[in-house]
């Protein structure tokens, strides 16, 4: 009967471990989140490794950006012709592409983008200092591993991102009237003028604002998986993984809670 209740009872004892571990990696987190952000407000200021990290977060970034929202708003006009008819198409398809490219998918996919390229590579990178000891020797030399590491990619998270995300915006509504105009024979003239009268500065500003909080989600958790990697080539392998899929899953939560923010305005 005991063997029973023990067989039982298990699945409960793995939800609660789950949830407890879930619970204190949160914790740690946030400890370490606290922590790097003090550090941005206190000198020194290590400007060359900003510079760094605003070229590889920000300049390196461009290319897939551009390629992904792009083609994104390409097929956007495609699908979204599919459910509009005659002049309805028109008017509604220019309002279609600017509303969504700019509220939901240039801002998303941005950050799943930088969450793959940026957010592994910040993460290998740290965790292989960590393995070598290259983060003790700077503890020994008195640098301080957040002021040099942590605060350079956070810096360049939060404010590459929002740049990265506008020119997803044009490029992605300039992919849906190219493909309006050459390939369904809309006006492009039109289609610009109903694309100029759709274009919302709120629902733009609420992107903006979701780049900003999705750049700091992806630096601060590639950064934390980076910094406590153990175990060696597999733990840098372990960390690199680990911070791609928690980036891009915080990325997907927050732009929820973010949407029903403004969600109305």
């Amino acid at each position: 009967m005991s063997r029973f209740l023990l067989l039982l009872l298990l699945p409960f004892g793995v939800v609660g471990r789950s949830l407890l571990g879930f619970v204190e990696t949160l914790g740690k987190v946030g400890a370490f989140g606290g922590r790097s952000f003090l550090h941005i407000l206190r000198p020194p200021f290590h400007g060359s490794q900003i510079a760094k990290q605003f070229i590889e977060t920000g300049y390196y970034s461009l290319p897939v950006i551009a390629l992904t929202v792009t083609f994104s708003g390409m097929v956007l006009v495609l699908q979204g012709y599919a459910g509009f008819q005659g002049a309805l198409a028109e008017r509604a398809l220019p309002e279609l592409v600017v509303l969504a490219i700019t509220r939901e998918l240039s801002p998303v996919l941005s950050g799943l983008m930088v969450a793959g390229r940026v957010g592994g590579a910040m993460a290998a990178e740290i965790a292989t200092m960590r393995v070598s000891e290259q983060i003790d020797a700077l503890e020994t030399l008195s640098a301080d591993p957040y002021k040099y590491l942590i605060v350079p990619r956070l810096l360049a998270g939060a404010i590459c991102l929002p740049f990265l995300v506008i020119v997803g915006d044009s490029l992605g509504v300039l992919g849906g009237t190219l493909v309006a105009v050459y390939k369904l024979g809309f006006s492009g003239a039109l289609f610009l003028q109903y694309a100029r009268e759709a274009f919302d500065l709120v629902g733009f500003m609420s992107g903006v604002c979701k780049a900003f909080v999705f750049g700091i989600l992806i630096s601060l958790l590639s950064c934390y998986n980076g910094f406590y990697a153990t175990g060696g080539a597999q733990g840098v392998g372990r960390a690199t993984t680990n911070a791609v899929v928690s980036s891009s899953i915080a990325v997907l939560i927050f732009n929820y809670f973010l949407t029903e923010i403004f969600f109305g305005l």
